[in-house]
């Protein structure tokens, strides 16, 4: 008989739990066991580092719109034929504050990538544990699917829906809707920030600056509603797999 707790491996004689659940192995019992080698680690730490930076990463970026704002304005009034000291002095202080806030962002979203790919496979990890079967791709994926040219546009979103799915409470589904909020909030402040880098490689006077800061501005906009979003999956995706964990084995009637 297999071992009512962990669904791996046999039952000791004359009980419903194997030694290892039954705590008679010096080896950790795994909660689930449907994948030999892989046990459920808590996901709590490392999701609320996550969310820590990525709230680090909004401030990075309500700085940058602060400063796309100033920039924004002084060259509408350059447009405008203000000249003078004065608005050259904006002009340059704007600059200064663009240039700053561009090296805070860079920074933030270094140590946010590092932190959430570490998060991330853990999840997919514990997912394997859950339900091996809802996870349509290999675990390398989990940290690949973001840096694979083209692939990364849909890969760690159909990665995060399986680890989703699997984390679900037992026998119900929890909906997608914000996972694909925030996908797609993230894809398009990639496509707009895109659009503003490759844009300000050219200097074609004070309209064009005007228009690419205006790029920028709705960019990291973009940038800051995707990051909201991302806090959310991240705590609440940490959330559903404590959970599961702490509800124990399957229930019987599954």
């Amino acid at each position: 008989m297999i071992c009512a707790r962990c669904h791996h491996f046999a039952a000791a004689p004359g009980a419903a739990l194997c030694h290892r659940c039954l705590g008679d192995s010096p080896e950790p019992a795994p909660v689930f066991g449907s994948t030999p080698g892989l046990w459920l680690r808590s996901p709590v730490g490392l999701g609320w580092a996550a969310a820590v930076l990525l709230g680090v990463v909004v401030a990075a970026d309500l700085f940058a719109v602060w400063a796309d704002f100033l920039k924004y304005d002084v060259m509408g009034d350059l447009m405008d034929g203000e000249t003078g000291s004065g608005v050259f002095l904006r002009a340059d202080r704007a600059d200064r504050l663009v240039r700053l806030a561009a090296g805070a962002h860079s920074v933030s979203i270094v140590a946010c990538v590092i932190v959430y790919l570490c998060w991330f496979r853990r999840v997919r990890a514990n997912a394997q544990v859950f339900d091996p079967l809802r996870q349509s791709m290999s675990p390398g994926w989990a940290i690949g699917g973001w840096f694979v040219p083209v692939a990364s546009l849909w890969f760690p979103r159909r990665i995060t829906l399986d680890i989703w799915d699997a984390s679900s409470p037992w026998g119900t589904t929890r909906s997608h809707a914000l996972v694909n909020a925030w996908w797609t909030l993230w894809l398009l402040s990639l496509l707009v920030g895109r659009m503003s880098s490759l844009d300000s490689g050219d200097d074609l006077g004070v309209a064009w600056d005007h228009a690419v800061t205006g790029e920028m501005l709705v960019a990291d906009a973009l940038d800051i509603a995707a990051a909201v979003l991302a806090i959310l999956v991240v705590v609440r995706l940490t959330r559903m797999q404590h959970e599961k964990a702490m509800a124990g084995a399957v229930p019987a009637a599954l």
